[in-house]
């Protein structure tokens, strides 16, 4: 089975601190955080190779290039990265500070969609995620131009996004469309989140193309259309730690999969199984390549029809 690579459009990575408890006392840590981070992060502990394509400017964004840790195409621009800061002491994560990320301007922008477009046409999969919900560092019809200009010359492209950015993705006829049951319900793609009404925003979603559809149900089963054929994904129940970031992994396995050359059905298991090991641990889109290719082989994929 091939290495494959995946090319991760990840516009603004996000400066992260987080404020944990060790032994009574704060425990300070500094990472480079955002989905497309994570996922990157996932894909290169599965044994593939992560181009993450992406903006860095300011001094966040200085900071930055030395904790991004995988590969990455970065274009240096005069936009400030965002930031964050969490307060996890108490067992939960509280925001404490949140710095938004700076527009592009139109060249950095240019130069940004070309650097991705190279990167996706070297690469087996492209992903396309968001930066942070409020931040709008590039225009959403760029995700519209990506997922068009990289399917038609031959990228298979996964796009991991909602609201808006999801619109405009869905209009460049992706490959792979994951998203989670909430986003389905607030983007208006299903009435509900009662698996008859998913099933249905699924279908709807696949009408235009795509050749997954893969939903996301928190600790409930995913519900994924593969093909025409609807499965529920069954992952072992595992304690969690941290459920951020699990949604992202499983994106990254199902990336993964698909640039090794597996079936949709296989990639979706690796997805399940990167999925439920990364909750497991207190970094996000982290676990080993071990421990997932192990929980992959205990996924079970139950074909679903409607009672």
């Amino acid at each position: 089975m091939t290495e494959g690579r995946v090319a991760v459009f990840a516009p603004s990575p996000q400066l992260t601190v987080t404020v944990e408890e060790l032994d009574g006392a704060p425990d300070v840590h500094v990472h480079a955080g955002g989905q497309g981070v994570w996922q990157s992060r996932m894909i290169e502990a599965l044994g593939a190779r992560a181009a993450l394509c992406c903006a860095l400017g300011g001094e966040t964004g200085q900071v930055l290039k030395h904790l991004i840790g995988v590969d990455a195409e970065v274009r240096e621009v005069a936009a400030r990265n965002g930031a964050y800061v969490h307060d996890r002491r108490d067992g939960r994560r509280d925001e404490m500070v949140r710095m938004p990320a700076d527009a592009l301007t139109r060249h950095e922008l240019d130069d940004l969609y070309e650097l991705t477009l190279v990167q996706g046409l070297r690469a087996d999969v492209a992903i396309l995620s968001g930066p942070d919900e409020d931040d709008v560092p590039v225009p959403h019809s760029m995700y519209e131009r990506l997922a068009r200009d990289l399917g038609t010359q031959g990228t298979p492209v996964v796009v991991d996004l909602s609201g808006e950015r999801l619109a405009k993705a869905l209009a460049g006829d992706p490959a792979v469309i994951k998203v989670s049951h909430e986003e389905m319900v607030e983007d208006g793609l299903a009435k509900s989140d009662s698996l008859p009404d998913l099933v249905d925003g699924c279908r709807e979603l696949a009408s235009g193309g795509a050749r997954a559809v893969v939903v996301s149900r928190a600790a409930e089963e995913t519900l994924a259309y593969l093909e025409g054929r609807l499965v529920l994904v069954e992952s072992p129940d595992l304690t969690p730690v941290d459920t951020r970031g699990g949604g992202d992994s499983m994106t990254a396995g199902l990336a993964v999969g698909l640039a090794q050359g597996r079936s949709l059905e296989d990639a979706v298991k690796l997805g399940a199984a990167a999925g439920a090991i990364n909750v497991t641990r207190h970094g996000l889109g982290s676990g080993s390549n071990g421990a997932v290719r192990e929980l992959t082989g205990r996924v079970r994929l139950k074909p679903w029809e409607a009672s």
